[in-house]
């Protein structure tokens, strides 16, 4: 029996490994790493191998997400990363950690703590330059001042995203002010905030550069333990496996044909009005696999295959090169984006290799 296709082939081991090498590489200088676990949709394997590798907290933007982590039995700290005011009552119930920057989103996740008599934790994020989420520095202060009125509240930290939204790379200023800015908070309000979230996986190329990282003893990483890269250059990090995900479609068309369309050119089914390159009569390669089910531009081919062109259903490739036969299989690597679309994609099958678990049963 043939293997599903589309599929994406998830390589556990090399997974835990990542986990394990980023957490001995970051805790060299007091550094916890948080699991991103959104761009795989908290698939419970996949986080449980980041779990076996050491990872402390696990960290996502979506309530249900963490909600199916909890249900497959998962034990660990689990963070939201993204505290809306409607999901208030949820939250409370379900995470551990949530990060605000909205005063009425943190009167709301007080209330209901009160009312699940529990004491709800939250880190406080600071705008830094990258203009996402985060309340800016010089209203920091009045910022804590209220939250700390609220009764069912603790705040357990302050954190920072960079390079995320406007593309700022963490550096020595930026991180130096986080750090300030822990140190004069503890000091006007007699408070100790012990977690520091100084970004994520773009936060590597600092960590390798700095002599001190200052109050800075947490980082929050999806890509680098999704794809073994840094998420500011996308470097490979040394020891990583970079393709622990592979994306495998199926050839369902290989034929010669003219490079270029004939007839008149207008919009292609995305409204864009392609051009061609001459290459005269090529060999190629149609897979069934389309802008539905991924990020076209996130995917990367190894040797003489090329991607040159995409619709909806299908990736076309110049298999000039390469014999290609109705029925093979061909392999993609992915980036960030490409590996989020397809992990969300409801027609490509996810299979793990190399598992040690219940989960993967």
């Amino acid at each position: 029996m043939k293997s599903f296709l589309p599929r994406i082939e998830i390589d556990l081991s090399k997974l835990r490994d990542n986990a394990r090498i980023l957490c001995e590489l970051y805790g060299q200088k007091g550094i916890s790493v948080m699991g991103v676990s959104k761009a795989v949709l908290g698939e419970p394997c996949i986080i449980e191998a980041m779990i076996q590798g050491g990872v402390k907290y696990i960290a996502d933007s979506r309530l249900e997400n963490i909600q199916k982590m909890k249900a497959a039995g998962l034990l660990t700290d689990f963070v939201l990363l993204r505290t809306a005011l409607s999901q208030a009552e949820a939250v409370v119930k379900v995470v551990d950690i949530s990060f605000n920057s909205e005063i009425e989103t943190l009167r709301e996740l007080s209330y209901y703590a009160s009312e699940n008599n529990k004491v709800h934790q939250t880190v406080i994020m600071v705008e830094l330059g990258d203009l996402r989420e985060g309340v800016l520095p010089c209203n920091l202060a009045e910022f804590i001042s209220k939250t700390l009125s609220f009764t069912h509240i603790e705040i357990v930290g302050i954190g920072c995203n960079l390079a995320c939204y406007g593309g700022i790379k963490p550096d020595e200023r930026n991180m130096n002010e986080l750090s300030e800015q822990v140190n004069l908070l503890e000091q006007e309000f007699q408070i100790r905030l012990e977690l520091i979230s100084g970004g994520n996986s773009a936060n590597h190329e600092w960590y390798k550069a700095t002599q001190n990282v200052g109050r800075v003893n947490n980082l929050r990483l999806g890509e680098s333990l999704l794809l073994g890269r840094e998420s500011m250059n996308r470097k490979a990090i040394p020891d990583l496996h970079t393709q622990a995900f592979q994306l495998v479609a199926e050839v369902i068309e290989s034929k010669s044909k003219p490079s270029v369309p004939v007839g008149m050119v207008g919009q292609d089914a995305f409204g864009n009005s392609p051009t061609f390159q001459d290459r005269g009569i090529h060999q190629r390669s149609i897979v069934a696999l389309g802008r539905q089910d991924i990020l076209v531009s996130g995917l990367k081919l190894d040797g003489d295959l090329e991607i040159i062109g995409s619709s909806s259903d299908h990736i076309i490739i110049d298999s000039e090169n390469h014999n290609l036969q109705v029925g093979d299989e061909v392999s993609f690597d992915l980036d960030y984006g490409s590996l989020l679309a397809a992990m969300t994609s409801p027609f490509i099958r996810k299979t793990f290799v190399n598992y040690n678990s219940d989960l993967a049963a």
